[in-house]
């Protein structure tokens, strides 16, 4: 195999990486034991099973073996409240690891949030490739193009439509224009047709010209409107619920386009903290019932813990709660939660934050309105997030104790793709192409699947100041 030869990567990343809109969080002492007892595991189950450590790793019994080496972990550090439910035996059981992390029958992955970056703009900000061996290298980003990002989401992962969305930037430096995401979209739609691809449109209401775009945008076919209400150009953000917010949302509505996405959470900085918070979001959602708002990221703070509902704090999965309820937003209105960089951070390092996120979205937005997301291709193929929401539960004990659901295979469909569904104009994958070209091209590679289990995001400090400031 080319890529990772030796197996020395684990299937299911443990790692340091951010979608390069938070510093990187170095691995705890705990976070790297788990991961070099994951590696031991896998050595020494891929001699019990006959196979070389990296086709070991490749196989489903490798995710499974991966995840089990997590939840022993967890627990040895007193983690029990969310964790990965998977039988003992399916390490070495192809059957077992199938049944835990595997695809359902039937399955439908909507990614509601994919990211892309042109080959022109990536090497702007890593200007070397490895051209030989790209994913070999730490400068991979600079060689992500088109066929890599086909890669990593249809061959390396068993998504079936994806979203592409945008980052903020001013008009005039734009990591991604919306031609060369159409192109992107072009690309994938030449494979017979099949739709897979949708688009977002940027829009920043609070810089000149944003507004007056929308018609623009709108033009494209995109599917929803992205905005950072924490970014501007003057470095201040802006209220959904203030004059400039309501301007944003009054046109969106105009144009016929009802889907908004807002970035809330992860602020980028003290100056944008406050409009970060998702206090604005029950307040337009009340006031307009017929757009639908898709929260990104759910309103998380890299950095600070999830636990039971605080009514009291400010920040968080908990002030988009609060919003919700002050509204009277109840399960199954119009705020559609997205797990994005928030699922990928709380499951890998902090599944009990993991298990109260999504204990508490469940609970008050609702079963049929948390969104699949995983911001990649920040973080490389998104198949470990998928992998890991499969086999997830939230222990019977929270459940118990705050209400929580449990995590069953019907409610797993939904948050993977139905819910999405129901607000994006779409049909399935399957059902409008039947096997397109690019599930030909995906059961013939996965004959001979060589994943290389690499994060592109910056995993240290310097990289992703390196990503915002590029010399």
């Amino acid at each position: 195999m080319r890529h990772d030869p030796e197996g020395t990567r684990l299937p299911i990343k443990l790692d340091a990486a951010s979608n390069a809109e938070f510093a990187p969080r170095p691995l705890s002492a705990a976070e790297r034991r788990a991961r070099r007892q994951a590696l031991r595991d896998a050595d020494a189950n891929a001699r019990r099973a006959g196979l070389p450590r990296r086709r070991f790793l490749v196989s489903l019994c490798g995710a499974a073996s991966t995840l089990l080496s997590f939840n022993m972990a967890n627990a040895a550090r007193g983690v029990h409240g969310g964790f990965f439910d998977i039988h003992r035996e399916a390490a070495l059981d192809p059957e077992l690891a199938q049944a835990a992390v595997g695809p359902a029958a039937d399955e439908f992955i909507f990614d509601v949030q994919g990211h892309y970056l042109p080959p022109r703009t990536a090497a702007a900000l890593k200007p070397r490739c490895a051209a030989d061996h790209p994913a070999l290298s730490r400068d991979y980003l600079a060689c992500l193009g088109a066929e890599s990002f086909i890669k990593d989401v249809f061959m390396d992962s068993d998504t079936d439509m994806m979203v592409l969305s945008f980052v903020p930037s001013a008009r005039d430096a734009e990591p991604l224009t919306i031609e060369e995401a159409d192109a992107t979209r072009r690309i994938v739609e030449l494979m017979e047709g099949s739709h897979r691809l949708l688009l977002h449109g940027r829009v920043n209401p609070n810089q000149a010209g944003d507004l007056e775009d929308m018609e623009r945008l709108a033009g494209f076919g995109i599917s929803a409107w992205k905005t950072y209400t924490q970014w501007g150009p003057d470095q201040q953000g802006y209220y959904l619920d203030d004059d400039t917010g309501i301007a944003f949302i009054e046109r969106a509505r105009e144009l016929g386009v009802r889907n908004i996405c807002v970035h809330k959470g992860i602020p980028f900085g003290t100056d944008s903290y406050e409009h970060s918070t998702c206090r604005d979001i029950g307040v337009v959602a009340r006031r307009y019932p017929d757009v639908n708002f898709l929260v990104y990221h759910s309103g998380w703070v890299p950095g600070k813990a999830e636990g039971p509902y605080d009514p009291d704090r400010q920040d968080g999965v908990d002030a988009l709660v609060t919003s919700l309820r002050e509204n009277g937003i109840g399960p199954g209105g119009n705020v559609y939660p997205e797990l994005g960089s928030t699922w990928r951070y709380l499951s890998m390092r902090d599944p009990d934050s993991a298990a109260h996120t999504l204990g508490k979205l469940l609970k008050y937005a609702g079963e049929r309105n948390v969104l699949w997301g995983t911001d990649s291709v920040w973080y490389g193929s998104p198949q470990d997030q998928i992998q890991a929401m499969r086999s997830f539960q939230i222990a019977g004990p929270l459940r118990e104790a705050h209400g929580y659901p449990e995590i069953t295979p019907a409610l797993r469909a939904r948050i993977f793709g139905g819910n999405a569904l129901r607000i994006y104009d779409v049909k399935r994958t399957g059902e409008r192409s039947g096997a397109d070209a690019v599930a030909r091209a995906r059961e013939e590679y996965r004959q001979d699947p060589d994943p290389h289990f690499l994060s592109h995001g910056p995993t240290t400090r310097r990289d992703f100041l390196r990503l915002r400031h590029p010399v």
